[in-house]
């Protein structure tokens, strides 16, 4: 697929197919779900549903509520543009949420009624709102601010956000100082008897991620500047919401996040984690006393953490991975004991990692659950019990019933350490053709997912014969924070073997076609593709997504510098260091494998520049090479059409250099 154009292509029209059936565009029906919040009482839940009219731009979400006990669901808003994260209010009277229906990517605060359905404005703040917590006693909101230009975080896309200023001539150059005003996040509080705004955070400090501490303090994830690799280093302070007077309580050398904390603020809980992106946070949990500033480390039984919320002033709610397993659990402060509520190997959530919303009792709660082979579905968990309330699929479940088995697999690296991942088989007896798939990251994870978010290239794939490895090397979540540092500072070090000998066991088993292997994957997925076809000549094509293949030049390029140096744990002025070693891009005169680089014009994370050089170096070196940079994404390919030709162009590869229909020799 050379051409631009290939809208008339067979791959394309297929793909297209696919994305319609699971999505339905045009039919007014909510195809996906998240940032699910309950009320109260458990009688109702709040999320942001996913309706999409045409395939053009973002996906747009609306606010949207279940009746937990009939499923009934109705949609609340209508936007324009999009209407997201609602949060019932603690009596259950209101629902604050999201909305840039005034000016794409301005979100600021509203309130909802959802009994007459009324929607209004608050008062606007200076930047736009990230996030937004009720207070304990729900009279004021806290919204997280982000200057307009502050970069999205990567896991989001990593683009700048707009900028608001006066036109200018097209002929002015753009200015960096480094530290730019616009660039700042705060916290803002909105006081809903007065419908009054006011930022609530010092200039001095940039605020990451805050919450309510009671119903006078915030607990923030601070840093003194509001660089994107600073956070890496953030520490966690306490505010006075009234003052603005803050003071630091806990710093790590690992990172920070998912701090609550009970509604008097007498306990505050948080993950502390080795982290490769913001808000992509599993690990350890901890537990401040803020009246004797003691912390506490809580045993979790092997849970990697990633969601916390406070029940009562005694009872904590958490929700994690372990291993294979998504798990939900309680942590009574006082008596010091854990208690796994619900545990599951074949169901997990959307997002990045787990995320419930509780109601009721200290261990029920509302989620959006998920499979390999299972569109979305708000489900509950009540006593220990999983019950799916409403499916939202429209057509997904039909085609994923061409994934013949999703297998959790486990093998040992050269060293001896058991690795795990999920293999997707097709229908038919192996061996088959292989895409080894990697993750970001790389400290993220592979678990049962809805394939029709982000992964319909996978499905795709897998319908056309090939099967699909879901590695999960050291550095990967759920295996504890010991298993996640194996990979800070060894970036390209020994998790090279771990996916090597996972292709190695498959092929032993009979399920792979030893000459018929392929490896994609996106931003770390991507690094790793390419450092892959440079140390082994095994793959007969590659498609790096979102790469950063120069060490060097992503350290001085990116938004991230500081991610480089905590994975590396070198200097880039250093010439017989990690940093030129450990680059792909230095190795690129051994690269055999035909290699399709896919990036985005606009990705501030990974810089386009990076998937570039590696492209040139594989001309330069006689190998083929194929670069294709969409113009209006990001980090990742998100928006459609673009996200159908993606996956068009990607399947295409594979199938024209390893197809599944006949093998084809080695590459040598």
């Amino acid at each position: 697929m050379k051409e631009r154009d290939i809208r008339s292509s067979p791959l394309y029209r297929e793909a297209e197919a696919l994305f319609t059936s699971v999505r339905q565009p045009g039919t007014g029906q909510i195809t996906d779900a998240a940032e699910a919040s309950a009320s109260s009482n458990g009688r109702y839940a709040v999320f942001a549903g996913t309706i999409v009219d045409i395939f053009e731009g973002a996906l747009l979400t609306r606010i949207c509520r279940i009746d937990l006990a009939s499923g009934d669901t109705r949609v609340l808003t209508f936007g324009p543009n999009t209407d997201r994260l609602p949060k019932y209010s603690p009596d259950g009277r209101h629902i604050a949420f999201l909305s840039d229906r005034e000016r794409a990517g301005d979100f600021q605060l509203y309130l909802l009624d959802p009994v007459t359905g009324g929607a209004r404005g608050m008062p606007r703040v200076e930047g736009w709102v990230e996030y937004l917590h009720w207070s304990p006693d729900g009279r004021r909101i806290l919204l997280g601010v982000a200057g307009f230009g502050a970069d999205i975080s990567g896991g989001q896309g990593a683009i700048a956000s707009e900028r608001s200023q006066e036109n200018l001539a097209s002929w002015m150059p753009s200015v960096e100082m480094g530290n730019e005003e616009f660039r700042w996040r705060r916290a803002w509080v909105c006081d809903l008897a007065t419908e009054h705004v006011f930022q609530a955070s010092q200039a001095s400090i940039n605020i990451w991620e805050a919450v309510w501490c009671g119903n006078e303090r915030l607990a923030a994830v601070v840093s003194p500047a509001p660089g994107e690799g600073l956070w890496y280093s953030a520490r966690l302070h306490v505010i006075d919401v009234d003052t603005g007077a803050d003071h630091q309580i806990y710093s790590s050398e690992d990172q920070l996040g998912w701090p609550s904390a009970c509604g008097e603020g007498r306990y505050l809980a948080f993950v502390e984690a080795v982290c490769s992106d913001r808000w992509i946070v599993a690990g350890d949990l901890k537990l401040i006393d803020m009246s004797t500033g003691n912390v506490r480390s809580v045993q979790t039984g092997g849970v990697d953490v990633t969601y916390t919320e406070w029940r009562s002033d005694r009872h904590l709610l958490i929700a994690g991975h372990r291993g294979f397993e998504t798990v939900i659990a309680t942590y009574d402060v006082q008596l010091s004991l854990l208690t796994e509520v619900w545990r599951s190997r074949d169901t997990s959530t959307s997002g990045r990692y787990v995320s419930i919303s509780g109601f009721l009792n200290d261990s029920d709660c509302v989620l959006i659950g998920e499979s390999f082979s299972r569109a979305p579905e708000i489900a509950v968990v009540r006593h220990g019990r999983y019950e799916a309330i409403k499916s939202l699929n429209v057509g997904y479940n039909t085609a994923a019933k061409a994934i013949n088995a999703a297998e959790p697999v486990t093998w040992n690296a050269p060293d001896g350490l058991e690795i795990q991942g999920w293999l997707l088989r097709p229908d038919g007896d192996g061996p088959h053709p292989l895409v080894l798939e990697i993750h970001g990251g790389p400290v993220w994870h592979w678990r049962p997912r809805w394939l029709g978010r982000a992964g319909l290239h996978t499905l795709m794939l897998v319908a056309r014969g090939y099967a699909v490895l879901l590695p999960n090397p050291r550095g990967s979540s759920g295996r504890g924070q010991d298993f996640a540092r194996k990979v800070k500072g060894d970036m390209n070090g020994a998790d090279t073997n771990d996916y090597l000998s996972g292709v190695d066991h498959l092929v032993t088993l009979g399920i792979a076609d030893p000459h018929r292997l392929g490896v994609t994957g996106g931003s770390y997925g991507g690094n790793m593709t390419t450092w892959l076809i440079s140390q082994d000549l095994r793959f007969a094509a590659a498609v790096p997504v979102a790469p950063h293949t120069n060490h060097v030049t992503e350290f001085l390029l990116s938004n991230i510098p500081h991610f480089v140096s905590l994975f590396l744990a070198d200097e880039y002025n250093n010439p017989g260091g990690k940093y030129f070693h450990r680059s792909p891009v230095m190795h690129a005169d051994k690269v055999k494998t035909p290699t399709l680089s896919i990036c985005g014009a606009l990705d501030r994370c990974t810089p386009p520049e990076e998937a570039v050089q590696f492209h040139n170096a594989l001309l330069n070196n006689g190998t083929k090479s194929m670069l294709v940079i969409y113009p209006e994404e990001g980090h990742g390919v998100r928006k459609l059409p673009a996200a159908i030709d993606f996956t068009a162009r990607l399947v295409g590869w594979f199938e024209e250099h390893m197809p599944a229909g006949r093998a084809v020799p080695n590459v040598s």
